[in-house]
């Protein structure tokens, strides 16, 4: 246990490195998330109920999704470079080197996380400390398995990458779009409702919402956090087993 922690601060470190060397770079990295937050929560005020207590935990789950995202397709730069290959042979742990990515991709999400908070602040979102800190940890918990599950993508994408690229920007965004984040599915027809439940995303944004609004009774969340322990398991599982078969 000792030195599988040990080996994992170290991939945590040699990760988190080049991001804390250029800080800038992190908030560049949320010009998006920011451009959702300040113009379509400004659109939707009136229309969906609290617009920023319906809006905010929609963000973060976007964030939450493209985040992973980043993390696989910096480690299929390394893999078509090489610089991976050399990382495998030495005497590191295969799962920490898993975790210890994970980890650091989590932790930018949960710093942009809370600036997205502090900037919604003066808009009009309130601040529900028990709910936020719990919404918080569920996207902690689903982001560690959508970072897993883009790794083994970025390792099953080897030696073109052609499989990465196509599975982010042809399934990621309709599978966004389709939980309902940007827009209330509930007001689309049927087939598109009938979609929006059979996306886990789904549920995940109905849960956040409820924990940002302060319903910390409300069921949606019982699902949403079944959602997100599920994808983190499968993600967790499917990435362990790619790490250590071999790269």
């Amino acid at each position: 246990m000792t030195t599988f922690l040990r080996d994992t601060a170290t991939v945590f470190t040699r990760e988190a490195t080049p991001a804390l060397r250029e800080p800038l770079g992190l908030l560049f990295a949320m010009g998006q998330p920011l451009l959702f937050l300040f113009l379509f929560g400004s659109l939707l005020d009136g229309a969906v109920g609290s617009s920023w207590q319906w809006f905010v935990p929609g963000i973060l789950v976007m964030m939450c999704l493209s985040g992973p995202m980043a993390a696989g397709y910096l480690m299929l730069v390394e893999l078509l470079g090489g610089s991976l290959e050399r990382l495998t042979v030495t005497p590191l742990n295969r799962t920490a080197m898993l975790v210890g990515r994970t980890l650091k991709e989590m932790a930018v999400l949960l710093c942009q996380a809370v600036l997205i908070i502090l900037l919604a602040i003066p808009l009009g979102f309130r601040l529900y400390p028990a709910g936020v800190l719990a919404g918080l940890a569920m996207l902690i918990v689903l982001g560690v398995g959508l970072g897993a599950l883009s790794f083994v993508l970025a390792i099953k994408s080897v030696p073109s990458g052609t499989l990465f690229y196509v599975v982010t920007q042809m399934v990621m965004f309709p599978v966004l779009l389709l939980s309902g984040v940007l827009l209330p599915v509930e007001s689309g027809p049927a087939w598109l409702r009938v979609v929006g439940q059979i996306n886990p995303i789904s549920y995940i944004v109905d849960a956040q919402r409820a924990l940002f609004s302060g319903d910390l009774t409300d069921p949606s969340i019982l699902y949403g956090t079944a959602a997100t322990c599920l994808i983190a398991a499968l993600g967790l599982w499917l990435g362990n087993r790619a790490m250590r078969r071999g790269i």
